[in-house]
C-alpha cells in the first residue's frame, strides 16, 4: 500500500471582508498517496488557489486536519509550519518570481540560505538542480537574459533545490508559448517518474490529461474526484 503525502479532513478556509464572511473552501476531504501526479482545475473562485495555499502551509484552516507526510499541519503554530514548508514543499507560479538582479544560480540557491546551509554545498545543490531542467549553461544569466521557457525552468529548478517530497504548481504553463509549455510540461513528466508528488492548478484541459488523477472544484467543494491513484485505487 502507497503511503499517503497529503490527507485532508473536512478542510474550511474562510475570510472576513468587512461585515461579510466569505467561505472559499468548504469541507474539503481528499488524499493523495506519495508519487501521484494530480491537476486541479475549475473556474475562477472554485477554490482552487485556496486549496494551494492550504496545502503548501502558505495558509492554516478555519476548521477541519490537514496531515503532511503524517504531520498534522493543522495543528501547528506559524514557525512549525515554515519548517514543513521550506523542507517539503516545493512552489512553482505562473509569474516566476524570479529576483531579476540574481543570477539562475544565486535564484536557486536562496531557499537553501534561509535554511542556513553552508555556502559550499548551497552553491552545488544549486548547481545540481539547474543542470536537472537543462540549464547548467545558464548559471550567470540573469531572468532578463532567459527565455520565459528558461526562467519557468529556473523556478522549478529553485523549488526543487530543497529536495521537497511534493511540488505545488499553479498555472505552470500560463505564461508560456505553447511549444515552451510543453517543454516545461514534459519536465513535470520526468519529475514524476522521478518519484515526486505532482499538484498541478491548470484551467487548461490538455495540461489535466496528463495527470493520473483529476480533482474538479466549484464553489469551494470537489465536484469530481477521477483517475488512478499510485497504488491504482479509482478515485471516485
Amino acid at each position: 500500500m502507497t503511503a499517503a503525502a497529503i490527507r485532508t479532513r473536512e478542510l474550511t478556509r474562510s475570510y472576513r471582508m468587512g461585515a461579510d464572511t466569505v467561505v472559499a473552501l468548504c469541507g474539503v476531504s481528499l488524499t493523495v498517496d506519495t508519487n501521484e501526479y494530480i491537476a486541479v482545475t475549475g473556474p475562477s473562485g472554485s477554490g482552487k488557489s485556496t486549496l494551494m495555499n492550504l496545502l503548501g502551509c502558505l495558509e492554516t484552516p478555519s476548521s477541519g486536519d490537514y496531515w503532511l507526510n503524517g504531520a498534522r499541519v493543522s495543528k501547528m503554530n506559524s514557525r512549525q509550519m515554515a519548517r514543513a514548508r521550506n523542507r517539503q514543499v516545493g512552489f512553482v507560479f505562473q509569474t516566476f518570481n524570479l529576483l531579476e538582479r540574481c543570477s539562475a544560480l544565486q535564484n536557486v540557491e536562496a531557499p537553501l540560505i534561509y535554511a542556513r546551509m553552508r555556502r559550499r554545498e548551497r552553491l552545488k545543490r544549486a548547481a545540481a538542480a539547474l543542470e536537472r531542467v537543462g540549464l547548467s549553461h545558464r548559471l550567470a544569466h540573469r531572468p532578463a537574459q532567459l527565455s520565459g521557457g528558461q526562467r519557468q525552468r529556473v523556478a522549478i529548478a529553485r523549488a526543487l533545490v530543497a529536495r521537497p517530497s511534493i511540488l505545488l504548481a499553479d498555472e505552470p504553463t500560463g505564461n508560456l508559448d505553447s511549444a515552451t509549455g510543453e517543454e516545461v510540461l514534459a519536465l513535470f513528466d520526468s519529475l514524476h517518474a522521478d518519484g515526486h508528488t505532482l499538484i498541478v492548478v491548470t484551467h487548461d484541459a490538455g495540461i489535466a490529461s496528463r495527470a493520473g488523477r483529476r480533482i474538479e472544484m466549484l464553489d469551494g467543494r470537489v465536484t469530481a474526484d477521477t483517475g488512478k491513484a499510485a497504488g491504482g485505487a479509482s478515485r471516485r
